[in-house]
């Protein structure tokens, strides 16, 4: 999880109205007259370089550089002239820029998946998606420091028949031992679903619904 962007969806006021889930492959680029004996440097984003460490250590005399985007890294290689430089991106943005590929698929996990949500203005939500389809809800809320308050959480949310498809806990800074939960949640059946928020709202501290959504996997179906 890129924990810093719970905090910048928890704080912009926005809420989520969809999903995408996007296959992740990643290329080493750079430019045409470049190749493996002239490269000494490859820049991307920290996560992409992160996902392609077993590469990146087979590859010991090139060094690695953190920059601001993935396929903005092949953009600057190839508007500013950057001989000796690669960048990892997608093969698709390579290509944009007019990069060789050096070789691609160079991932660790060929099955890697990410999630990316589609935000509005909570006033445009209801044009954007129709809420008696949504089937997944993303929440947070923090608990009181007491024994089994997350356990009580869950339990409703099971009477409910709610399936809790993730949760992630953040400490509240400033409050020991108190956490924010960040909580996504699939239903069947609307009622069910706000039945069981009405049932623990009054066992939590604070509780925002961040967004009421189509999953991506019934949106493919």
């Amino acid at each position: 999880s890129l924990l810093h962007n719970y905090e910048l969806l928890r704080d912009s006021g926005d809420t989520i109205v969809g999903e995408h889930k996007l296959h992740i492959q990643h290329c080493i680029c750079c430019l045409p007259d470049d190749g493996w004996d002239t490269i000494n440097e490859v820049h991307s984003h920290p996560v992409a370089l992160m996902q392609c460490r077993n590469f990146i250590a087979n590859h010991p005399d090139i060094k690695s550089v953190e920059a601001e985007d993935t396929a903005g890294s092949a953009k600057y290689i190839a508007e500013h002239k950057c001989h000796g430089w690669a960048a990892i991106c997608n093969s698709d943005a390579a290509r944009h820029y007019g990069l060789k590929v050096l070789e691609d698929s160079i991932e660790d996990n060929k099955h890697n998946y990410t999630r990316f949500l589609v935000l509005t203005n909570p006033n445009k939500a209801d044009f954007l998606r129709p809420l008696e389809k949504t089937d997944k809800s993303s929440l947070v809320f923090s608990l009181p420091h007491e024994e089994g308050s997350l356990s009580k959480i869950l339990t409703i949310l099971s009477f409910y028949d709610i399936n809790l498809t993730k949760i992630q806990s953040l400490p509240i800074i400033g409050r020991e031992w108190e956490y924010l939960f960040y909580v996504d949640v699939t239903y069947n059946n609307l009622t069910r679903y706000r039945q069981s928020i009405d049932a623990i709202t009054p066992l939590v501290r604070s509780m925002k619904i961040l967004g009421e959504y189509i999953s991506f996997e019934k949106l493919k179906d």
